[in-house]
């Protein structure tokens, strides 16, 4: 791209620039308010380039049998790096988006294109409404739900509670898993919360970042991947062996004493992730 095509997105009024990777040939960053939301290699949709993004696609690439299809949820459209992802690595999937800026999806349309061959629908207006408004004929039948909603640099809170994550269970397939993307810092009282709430509401649970983020060293993502039936033992060994590195997969005992006192988030409780210093995440997003 011989400039930085940008747009003034019409709900939030944030702003949303998508940029050339200078570092990663052929790739391009969506920056929405100052803030990366995607990494995306258009002509390569299988590089996955975020930390939380990569630890997400070794999810994916564990359910059924590998590159066969699934049906998958996507609530936060980003640049659709996971559905291409999806649609490259397991051909013939279903897969549906959930996004409240349709000004988005369209500019990252025009400037990104999808693949005409892959199947993704796109569903717009905010996540929790649109959820209640599913056909029932989705009920059961989806293997992986993607949360990565955030408006700028936070996820709002009405989408972080037990009764929206309980919402979302109906959905699941046998054996299908939600993966939820979710960022803190020291103290980790939200990233905790998460992790309480998203147990409760599904009964197994994983947490998967990198070792000084799960101690609250530094901010950064946690990606809590949830069930209601067990996560598979083999998963584990395999998540941690695919990086990025330094990596940490939290269960069980460990995971139970990590949670400890955390309280469950309700629709009463339920608060905006807290906002990473501008020096951690952000750009500046040139006009």
């Amino acid at each position: 791209m011989d400039t930085e095509p940008s747009t003034a997105l019409s709900v939030s009024g944030l702003r949303a620039t998508i940029i050339e990777d200078p570092f990663v040939p052929g790739s391009y960053r969506l920056v929405v308010d100052g803030t990366p939301q995607s990494h995306v290699n258009p002509d390569d949709p299988t590089q996955l380039f975020f930390e939380y993004i990569q630890r997400i696609g070794h999810v994916i690439d564990q359910l059924g049998e590998p590159g066969s299809p699934i049906t998958a949820l996507h609530l936060g459209a980003g640049a659709l790096t996971l559905p291409r992802y999806i649609a490259a690595t397991r051909p013939g999937s279903r897969q549906q988006v959930i996004e409240l800026e349709r000004d988005l999806v369209d500019f990252v349309r025009e400037h990104l294109p999808l693949p005409k061959s892959a199947s993704i629908r796109v569903r717009y207006g905010d996540a929790r409404e649109v959820v209640a408004k599913l056909p029932p004929g989705l009920d059961g039948s989806v293997d992986l739900i993607v949360v990565d909603i955030f408006s700028g640099a936070r996820t709002p809170g009405h989408v972080t509670s037990l009764e929206f994550y309980e919402s979302l269970r109906r959905l699941l397939a046998p054996g299908g898993v939600i993966a939820v993307n979710t960022a803190d810092g020291p103290g980790l009282h939200f990233a905790r919360g998460q992790a309480s709430t998203l147990e409760t509401a599904f009964g197994h649970l994983a947490v998967l970042a990198e070792a000084q983020v799960l101690k609250g060293r530094r901010f950064g993502n946690f990606v809590l991947v949830a069930s209601p039936t067990e996560l598979p033992l083999e998963w584990m060994p395999r998540l941690l062996a695919g990086g990025p590195h330094p990596a940490r997969v939290v269960t069980g005992t460990e995971l139970r004493d990590w949670i400890a006192g955390a309280p469950i988030v309700t629709d009463a409780t339920a608060i905006p992730s807290p906002p990473p210093n501008r020096t951690v995440f952000q750009l500046r997003d040139r006009d």
